[in-house]
């Protein structure tokens, strides 16, 4: 039985700490006789109750890189998820020995420093989710690159609650959006401009910001005047809302693949999104989605207006995405992972 070790030391719960799970899931699935799992992951991290039920899964606390290494039983395999967790993934291979790998989901370069170098270049194998992020780690010239994209992460909406978020904005076309507030990130401002640009243009649009973050006060305070924004804050069950769009768009400023458009996507939303990061991976532009250039609040106010009046672009578009999806399932990234471990282990 092969015992693998993932580490994610992240302080919140975003796209990154959505794959862990996803993965620690499938795998427990895909080779329950086969696989034993760890996460190491701070005291009060969400992942430990979203995960308790999942067999032959342990938990060790760690609420920094330094925390953890001597409390871990033997484990053959360290997988790093986030910018921590591969510096605590590092000291562990100098304290034990124990290989490890690193998934990157960010589109920037690795840092320079001495330390960040080390610990990529004595990573076994190193992952990156898009196109983008396997040229940045490429040019880094730490070693191989493997490229597997995040997956969707099997949403399941309560029809009965969709139908009230829709009967809550009764004959409105609605625009949405879901991420963290993060202005610098989302590009949420470029959304809110758009939303002015239409607010009397096309008076029976909505716009839906789902999420939280630390612009969020900020941006609400902005947007207090424009009738047509709603501001819905964080769901925990946010398939209900998604399920319910009519577009969802996504102005982010950078991003490493965007894994919430796959969501989206599979359940039938058509979307909207910036020629950024990893995003053109996922969206092809009149194919599986619309594509804008970065802080471009024209070309999305207008493609949202396009998209509101040709319903039959709208379901080419979705139906364009579904067709795709199988690359992005969850039994993908994790068959592509498990490939991974054993050739590692081996």
């Amino acid at each position: 039985m092969m015992h693998i070790t993932h580490v994610n030391l992240a302080r919140g719960f975003r796209g990154g700490e959505r794959q862990t799970e996803l993965l620690i899931k499938t795998l427990a699935e895909h080779a329950p006789n086969d696989i034993a799992q760890t996460l190491v992951c701070r005291r009060d991290s969400p992942m430990r109750q979203h995960l308790q039920s999942v067999a032959r899964l342990n938990f060790q606390a760690a609420n920094h890189q330094l925390a953890g290494h001597f409390d871990l039983g033997g484990t053959q395999l360290v997988h790093a998820h986030d910018a921590k967790g591969v510096h605590w993934a590092y000291l562990h291979y100098r304290l034990k020995g124990t290989p490890y790998l690193i998934t990157r989901r960010v589109d920037s370069p690795v840092k320079r420093k001495w330390f960040n170098q080390q610990c990529y270049s004595q990573a076994s194998a190193r992952v990156a989710l898009s196109h983008v992020i396997k040229r940045l780690l490429e040019d880094n010239q730490c070693g191989d690159v493997t490229l597997i994209p995040s997956a969707y992460a099997r949403l399941t909406p309560s029809p009965e609650a969709t139908k009230s978020f829709r009967n809550d904005f009764a004959d409105k076309f609605l625009v949405g959006h879901a991420g963290a507030m993060v202005d610098r990130h989302k590009g949420q401002r470029v959304l809110l401009q758009a939303a002015q640009k239409l607010e009397h243009q096309a008076p029976d649009i909505q716009f839906i910001f789902l999420g939280d973050g630390e612009d969020a006060e900020t941006l609400k305070a902005e947007s207090s005047s424009l009738s047509n924004v709603s501001w819905l804050g964080f769901k925990s069950n946010i398939a209900d809302y998604l399920a319910g769009l009519d577009v969802f768009a996504f102005p982010s400023r950078n991003e490493g693949l965007g894994s919430v458009l796959l969501d989206v996507m599979q359940l039938g939303v058509p979307v909207i999104a910036t020629k950024v990061g990893g995003i053109p991976d996922i969206v092809k532009h009149e194919q599986t989605g619309l594509l804008i250039p970065s802080g471009d609040a024209d070309a999305l106010a207008n493609d949202i207006m396009r998209l509101r009046q040709d319903p039959a672009l709208r379901q080419r578009l979705a139906q364009g995405a579904t067709e795709r999806l199988d690359y992005y399932s969850p039994q993908s990234m994790t068959a592509a992972y498990w490939h991974l471990y054993q050739t590692i282990v081996s």
